[in-house]
């Protein structure tokens, strides 16, 4: 066994590669290696010799596996070493360019929004996008027989033959979130309420689905004067300049007075500019909030009033940033985004700016 033992040891020690290491590892331990065989004759030995022979031949086994898995692991790290000293990488080079998601223009100036008007103590509430009936027509004052409640202006869901309830449809503007809201917090308030709307007409200057932003102010004593402030402050703050403001008389069923709001600005060259000049373009529709759509939110109109506007933010976005198509918006084409999309760092507060 001693013989053995020297001859396993140093062959595993000179052992060059792994092939050779496995070739010893039969011929010791094997089913016929030496060391196998040597166990077999312990049957025919004296019980006094299988004493003696057994735990020798036990622990020169052990001894011989051993050296194996010793001699594996450092051929194993010999050959990872080797490889590492031919296949490096330099992990100061560069990376490799990976194109950069931007943001959507809507999201942006629905951030820009946001920020202005929760700097004037506004915030922010949302409602569902799909309306009962009464939310977005009647609590609002809308009558039966108004164009805006026609199927060729509005999306109606589908009820079984049977149903005899009044379809839901697709919000047509933000103002059943006024409702709600009114509904749920009381009076005085101060919110926006941005979100999607749904209405059937598409051109270049609309869309079946666009975005859209209205404001609700209710207290005791507010009036079209503080309307006026609210917005000649916002979009003096969107647009980076001073803006004046032009109301037209109106008519909408949930305001009384109601305005259209002209703001200044100026043709040259087919582009519009904002706050200079002598034209004035329409951008939104106001007024003081309907007595009746008062009472619907569960407000007293003998103690409360307010002022009440909506404008569309896709409208908004073409304006500031100079995009001609309303289309354009909602196409996917990523190379207009990436035109006129912003970066992910481009947040807008009113302290580092809101313009570009």
């Amino acid at each position: 066994m001693d013989e053995l033992r020297t001859k396993y040891i140093e062959a595993i020690a000179a052992a060059a590669d792994e092939a050779t290491l496995e070739e010893l590892r039969v011929r010791a331990v094997g089913k016929k290696g030496e060391i196998s065989l040597k166990m077999r004759e312990l049957g025919k030995m004296t019980p006094e010799e299988r004493q003696v022979a057994g735990p020798a031949l036990n622990a020169l086994k052990n001894e011989i596996n051993s050296a194996l898995a010793a001699k594996k692991v450092a051929l194993s790290d010999a050959a990872l070493d080797a490889r590492l000293a031919t296949e490096w990488l330099d992990v100061t080079l560069p990376s490799r360019t990976r194109r950069v998601g931007s943001i959507h223009p809507i999201s942006q100036v629905t951030e820009e929004v946001t920020a202005i008007f929760a700097d004037m103590g506004f915030a922010v509430a949302e409602g569902p996008q799909i309306e009962t009936d009464w939310y977005n027509f009647d609590a609002l004052n809308i009558p039966g027989h108004h164009p805006a409640r026609a199927e060729m202006d509005t999306f109606y869901t589908h009820r079984a033959e049977d149903d005899e309830r009044r379809p839901h449809v697709l919000r047509t503007h933000t103002s059943p979130v006024q409702i709600r809201t009114m509904e749920k917090d009381g009076a005085p308030i101060r919110i926006i309420c941005p979100g999607r709307v749904y209405r059937a007409d598409y051109d270049q200057t609309h869309t079946p689905m666009f975005h859209q932003v209205e404001g609700l102010a209710l207290g005791k004593d507010i009036s079209m004067a503080n309307l006026k402030w609210v917005l000649e402050e916002f979009f003096s703050a969107f647009f980076g300049t001073d803006v004046k403001t032009r109301f037209r008389a109106s008519h909408f069923p949930f305001t009384e007075p109601s305005a259209e709001v002209d703001i200044q600005c100026s043709w040259e060259g087919g582009t519009v500019k904002v706050g200079e000049g002598d034209d004035w373009l329409e951008v939104l529709g106001s007024g003081m909030v309907h007595p009746n759509v008062l009472k619907a939110g569960g407000i007293d109109p003998d103690e409360y009033q307010g002022f009440a506007f909506g404008m569309g933010i896709d409208r908004l976005a073409m304006l500031k940033y100079g995009i001609p198509d309303l289309r354009a918006f909602f196409d996917s084409d990523l190379r207009w985004l990436r035109h006129y999309g912003f970066a992910s760092l481009d947040q807008p507060t009113l302290h580092g700016g809101l313009n570009r």
